[in-house]
């Protein structure tokens, strides 16, 4: 589920005004965090590890499918995500087990 306080800070990173785009992104990166880390809810410590996801793809729009681009004298390259997202999405990934999934569930 989408805060309204991820969405004003991700407002904040890019100068993106479209509320809507913002929400989107970021359901799109909570589902991503979700499905790598196999949790069945976002806990704190993915909550920037979403954001930063969600900034990636609103600045990449428009690039899809580019591996690089020059213009200008200036070349940027398109790679995955930045390696320390995947280190904090790792560091919470839940392993799989016998073919089941555990994760601890407050009561």
């Amino acid at each position: 589920m989408v805060r309204p306080s991820d969405v004003r800070i991700v407002e904040k990173l890019t100068g993106e005004q479209d509320e809507e785009l913002i929400a989107v992104l970021l359901d799109d990166a909570e589902s991503f965090v979700l499905a790598y880390t196999m949790r069945t809810k976002i806990i704190q410590p993915l909550e920037k590890p979403v954001r930063d996801l969600a900034v990636i793809a609103l600045n990449r729009m428009g690039t899809e499918g580019e591996n690089s681009r020059s213009e200008g004298g200036e070349t940027y390259n398109f790679n995955d995500a930045p390696k320390q997202i995947f280190d904090t999405l790792n560091r919470y990934r839940i392993c799989r087990v016998g073919g089941k999934v555990y994760e601890n569930k407050k009561k």
